[in-house]
């Protein structure tokens, strides 16, 4: 007897279809509300078991982050310099995407400045010299240069030195380029261990509501108001330089630059930004962000470039705004004044050395040779280290945007955006490519009975 195969071959998808799918951002949303609670409890009522396990939570989930950062990193940069080769005028395609995060760097810092010079953000806030610490590790332009030589090949692996990641990264890719044919074999074996992180570092982002919980609760549990208080006006300037940046210079770019749509670019953007904000952190967020920037119509050869290259030097929120209203922060604090060529060094430094900041949460080491090159007294950091957490969520989310946005501007001036993917972008990564799009794509065999 045979029966009918409507009934038995039925595809994973059509299956799971049955139960209501919460998409991506409603999770996120979901987590961050549930951490703020939750953290409020722990604070009010004094829960210390609550707060140990938001505490773990959050930190086992960007542990799992980082644990793929530097594999990834070395990978993805010399993976995505060989892909130049497929490009056409790769050298230009190059430039004009420094070029680029050059530019937007530069209105971002202006935009810092100006929002630090008139909201004055270290008056009143009763803080005094005395209240800061000296940091233990301080950036310097000597260090900076001389940091990015690694002594050996393992060390910078085993520290987590980004920077030194992609210098070796970029040698091997060039070198690769020079072999030729030779280095196929290399090559091969690179895209296969690339492909392989970024499937492994896709589970972890799966985890990204979890992580929100424990990560937003710790920062309410531990910081609390009373703390973000004292530092309103200078939260309150970063998120609106951020903001200013995020939702008034990138949509003027991409209306008037590249002509496209601002509002779908954020509709195909938003998961890469939404999780940029939760797990502040740009290289953990980059297999998204080459996601939505392949969805976003930019070929996928220059995408390989551009995003890697981008999520180690391209830091609009941590490497220009942010570091823009910490110095006159703490100028203002330590009662330094501050002239015309102070605010000129402070550009120079956010756009030339915005690579310091190596795409990892926290922008210290940016701030610290802010600083050091300014003059101003280092222990004005630890003025900033207990806010630290809930300003790199919007510094990196404003990141991640730019390292999209850039991508597409480029694309789109050297006429190689495919505005019907541009247009048609709009769903979350996570969910479609690992979710009910990979179930439809399996073949499934009838059953008789």
């Amino acid at each position: 007897m045979s029966v009918s195969a409507s009934a038995s071959t039925e595809t994973p998808a059509q299956r799971t279809s049955r139960i209501p799918q919460v998409p991506f951002w409603a999770q996120i949303v979901a987590g961050l509300v549930l951490g703020v609670v939750l953290g409020w409890i722990t604070r009010t009522y004094d829960v210390q078991w609550l707060y140990t396990t938001l505490d773990k939570v959050g930190h086992i989930f960007v542990q799992l982050l980082k644990l793929a950062v530097a594999p990834l990193v070395f990978f993805a940069i010399l993976v995505s310099i060989t892909n130049l080769r497929k490009v056409n005028n790769a050298a230009r395609l190059a430039s004009r995407t420094l070029l680029w995060f050059m530019i937007t760097s530069l209105i971002a810092v202006a935009i810092g400045l100006a929002i630090g010079l008139l909201t004055n953000p270290g008056s009143g806030t009763g803080l005094t010299p005395k209240d800061g610490e000296k940091p233990e590790n301080a950036g310097s332009w000597l260090d900076f240069l001389t940091g990015i030589i690694p002594t050996d090949v393992i060390t910078p692996f085993t520290e987590l030195n980004v920077l030194q990641i992609v210098f070796m990264a970029a040698v091997a890719g060039i070198a690769a380029l020079k072999l030729g044919e030779k280095a196929q074999p290399i090559l091969t074996l690179s895209e296969s261990v690339l492909e392989l992180l970024q499937k492994a570092l896709w589970w972890v982002i799966r985890l990204a509501p979890i992580g929100t919980v424990g990560l937003i609760g710790y920062a309410i549990a531990d910081y609390g108001w009373d703390l973000i208080g004292k530092y309103a006006t200078f939260t309150a300037d970063v998120y609106i330089g951020c903001a200013l940046v995020l939702f008034g210079v990138y949509p003027l770019l991409l209306a008037t630059v590249a002509k496209v749509n601002p509002v779908q670019f954020f509709k195909g953007a938003w998961p890469a930004i939404q999780l940029a904000f939760v797990s502040r952190s740009s290289v953990g967020t980059m297999p998204v962000t080459v996601k939505v920037t392949e969805r976003l119509g930019v070929p996928k050869e220059y995408t390989a470039f551009a995003v890697p290259f981008g999520a180690t030097t391209k830091m609009d929120g941590c490497a220009a705004i942010y570091p823009a209203l910490a110095a006159i922060f703490i100028a203002q604090i330590f009662g330094v004044e501050l002239g015309v060529q102070d605010y000129l060094m402070i550009a120079f430094v956010s756009v030339v050395g915005s690579a310091a900041t190596a795409g990892l949460t926290g922008a210290t080491v940016m701030l610290t040779l802010t600083l050091s090159a300014l003059g101003l007294p280092l222990e004005g950091v630890g003025l900033l280290m207990a806010i630290d957490p809930i300003l790199d969520m919007m510094r990196t989310a404003t990141n991640v945007a730019g390292q999209a946005l850039v991508p597409v501007v480029v694309a789109a001036r050297e006429k190689i955006l495919d505005h019907d993917a541009y247009n048609a972008a709009s769903s979350s990564p996570v969910d479609e490519e690992y979710g009910v799009r990979e179930a439809e794509q399996k073949v499934t065999v009838p059953a008789t009975v």
